[in-house]
């Protein structure tokens, strides 16, 4: 059978949203076209692909079995197109990692390659949000902090192997802790990190979502706490000046609002380090990836953005097994 690609892109929209309506108004149709074309291609196929119970969706198995060769269909359809027309799509990186700050390493980066590569760039709400972009062919290279990995260069969940996805590490950057003006510490030219065991890791969400965060308080035994919602940088801020108990992490020499009384201090004996990595598919990646993954090579080289000092320096037990695999350099 010959597969109607309206039809499938139809499916493979409706299989990431789990409700017609949202992918209806994504692809820009009416919720009953999306539904014909479904049925459309359910009868093509002579399978189920999808469950319904009113407003609640789920796929079936064959659902299940069809949806990642219907999305590799519609990638190398797309690609077909694009090369048809000679139009060299833009790099799209979407990155996480807000309150580190992650534009602070993406950008001179950016302006290294801006001669071989055009490139557009977005936020993306977590590691799992931008690897469902990168199955979906939304975006073509994640930036953040990678965790999970599990064997070889795949990304997991929970230390499992997926080949989908490659990821190199491409920066450790130190981490200041940062207290308000009423903290005990505040007045301190440095800090170490078992000198806050009797303060508070204040959270910008739930500790759960934020590895590195909840690494760190479990490594050095240290209470850690959330507000219930993140409105922003400046309101998180606010939040731990109104505490003299609260701290928060943030990268060193991260400018500070002036208006909000808070801190930077130096976090030593350790030194934590934030590790920036890059991940993208596996299979036919964009051809702006490698001109990226050089220019990281050359910026970064420049400013020893992979050093790492065994013994002075802190990094999650997974991101150190990054480190001595050869993803970074240890010094």
């Amino acid at each position: 059978m010959d597969l109607d690609l309206a039809q499938v892109r139809a499916f493979v929209t409706a299989a990431d949203r789990l409700h017609f309506g949202q992918a209806a108004e994504q692809l820009a149709v009416s919720q009953q076209a999306l539904s014909k074309r479904i049925a459309r291609l359910e009868a093509e196929l002579g399978v189920q692909l999808f469950l319904r119970a009113g407003h609640a969706v789920e796929l079936t198995d064959a659902g299940r079995r069809f949806l990642e060769p219907a999305r590799r269909t519609l990638a190398d359809a797309d690609r077909a197109v694009a090369a048809a027309r000679h139009v060299d799509r833009p790099l799209r990186i979407d990155f996480w990692g807000h309150l580190f700050a992650p534009m602070r390493t993406l950008a001179p980066v950016i302006d290294h390659v801006a001669d071989a590569v055009t490139v557009e760039t977005g936020p993306g709400r977590d590691l799992p949000g931008v690897l469902d972009g990168l199955a979906r062919t939304a975006t073509d290279v994640g930036f953040g902090r990678v965790h999970g990995v599990g064997v070889g260069n795949g990304v997991g969940n929970g230390g499992t192997r997926d080949t989908a996805y490659t990821h190199r590490l491409v920066r450790l950057e130190p981490v200041d802790v940062m207290v308000g003006a009423r903290h005990p510490l505040a007045d301190r030219s440095q800090v170490r990190p078992d000198e806050l065991r009797d303060s508070v890791l204040w959270c910008p969400a739930a500790l759960e979502r934020l590895d590195f965060y909840q690494r760190f308080a479990e490594h050095f035994d240290i209470r850690a706490e959330s507000g219930t919602a993140n409105l922003g940088i400046d309101h998180f801020l606010e939040q731990v000046a109104a505490d003299p108990a609260r701290f928060a992490l943030v990268p060193a020499d991260l400018e500070l609002p002036e208006r909000i009384r808070v801190r930077s201090l130096p976090l030593v004996e350790p030194t934590p380090l934030y590790a920036w990595s890059l991940v993208w598919p596996a299979a036919d990646p964009h051809p702006g990836v490698a001109p990226l993954l050089r220019a990281f090579a050359e910026v970064g080289g420049r400013s020893r953005w992979l050093e790492y000092r065994p013994g002075r320096d802190w990094l999650p037990a997974g991101d150190v097994s990054e480190v001595e695999g050869g993803s970074g350099s240890v010094s």
